[in-house]
């Protein structure tokens, strides 16, 4: 096979990371910002039509009765908690294996982040959780990681016999499935981000809580907006988590193209896997097959994994990891008590998984060029 090589790309890599500039090319950026020139007149800023809109489509997309926009995939999480009556003193069980956001939003109602270790899908290890299940035990969150799936009809039998609610991150998540059945629609509620690296993305924070609980959805569209019932009734204490109108216009812009999002992503990650699949000291995830993996990040395990990160950037691959440092071992989280090594397989993760690109604006060479440079470092 004839070897490849690439031109830069404005940032200096051949293969970058971030798909945004050609998402928003200066073409599309006119049809938004004519999209606003139309809306701003209106003066609809505050929960306009536009966040309506969003909800309702969202909601269609994801299967549910409800969408709630918010301000954050993070305050998706915290409210939903906070609806599902978390409070200080109580304790949320979730995955040693996430961004700080998941945790971020346990703490933020005063509660204790419980963790248990994932399983080689980055994922929760369902088998975990019961043992750890205390009178204080308030609530399960599991969090789609990456596009990969939680167990979740598993997770669902340990909610049912301990009558607790479960809330989904699935900020990483969107339009993933088992058996079709999407994430965010197994639980009380699922929470879904809308940051701008996400598979779904507006202009800057955004996120969206989904639920078929219609007391639940009164609740969460109190909470996110003061507390109020109506323009003049406070009937609870809530707070300001509302979705801007003007990201709901990038919103409502964007969401008809996720399908070719998720579809392109998975395509890519399919070649990526059969490249590197064959290539001593790359280890694939599991992939399962009724489940549908969204890959908002494409991650396998490596040997040597920091200087094949070393090796690829130089080579002009813009490669990541996703976590370098397990959560649970942060500096800011040192007050809950865990120590290295009570999540080995976190712990493992962490010291050799590599994330490559794989976003729908990739080229055919240039996943061709990720595999290739992967072979040389191997001598493959």
């Amino acid at each position: 096979m004839a070897r490849i090589d690439l031109p830069l790309q404005p940032n200096g890599y051949k293969v970058q990371w971030s798909y945004l500039p050609k998402q928003f090319s200066a073409q599309k950026i006119e049809e938004i910002l004519d999209l606003f020139r139309k809306f701003v007149p209106t003066g609809d800023f505050t929960l306009g039509k536009p966040v309506r809109e969003f909800e309702q489509r969202f909601a269609a997309m994801i299967g549910t009765r409800h969408a709630i926009g918010v301000n954050s995939g993070t305050d998706a999480l915290k409210l939903s908690l906070r609806a599902a009556g978390v409070g200080p003193g109580d304790e949320v069980i979730t995955t040693a294996n996430t961004f700080i956001a998941t945790v971020g939003a346990i703490a933020e109602n005063y509660a204790r982040p419980v963790f248990v270790d994932c399983t080689d899908n980055f994922c929760m290890d369902v088998g975990q959780v019961e043992a750890k299940i205390t009178p204080r035990t308030k609530a399960l969150l599991p969090v789609h990681l990456a596009g990969q799936m939680t167990d979740m009809p598993a997770l669902l039998e340990i909610a049912a016999r301990h009558k607790l609610p479960v809330i989904e991150d699935s900020c990483q998540c969107i339009l993933g499935d088992i058996e079709g059945k999407r994430a965010g629609t197994f639980g009380r509620s699922g929470g879904f981000s809308l940051h701008p690296l996400k598979n779904l993305n507006v202009w800057a924070d955004g996120g969206m809580i989904v639920t078929d609980d219609d007391e639940f959805a009164t609740v969460l569209r109190q909470l996110r907006n003061h507390g109020l019932k109506d323009r003049d009734t406070v009937v609870r204490m809530g707070g300001n988590s509302r979705l801007d109108s003007l990201q709901a216009v990038v919103g409502n812009w964007l969401i008809d193209q996720v399908d070719f999002i998720t579809n392109t992503r998975i395509k890519n990650a399919a070649a990526l896997d059969q490249g590197l699949g064959r290539i001593k000291g790359i280890t694939l995830p599991r992939r399962f097959n009724n489940r549908k993996l969204v890959f908002h990040l494409y991650i396998v395990f490596a040997e040597r994994r920091d200087e094949l990160l070393a090796h690829c950037k130089k080579q002009g691959i813009e490669a990541k990891v996703h976590y370098p440092v397990p959560l649970y071992c942060q500096e800011g989280l040192q007050p809950y008590g865990y120590k290295r090594g009570d999540f080995p397989v976190t712990d493992r993760q962490a010291d050799t998984m590599i994330s490559f690109p794989a976003h729908e604006h990739l080229e055919p060479e240039q996943l061709a060029y990720i595999v290739q440079t992967v072979e040389d470092f191997y001598g493959a």
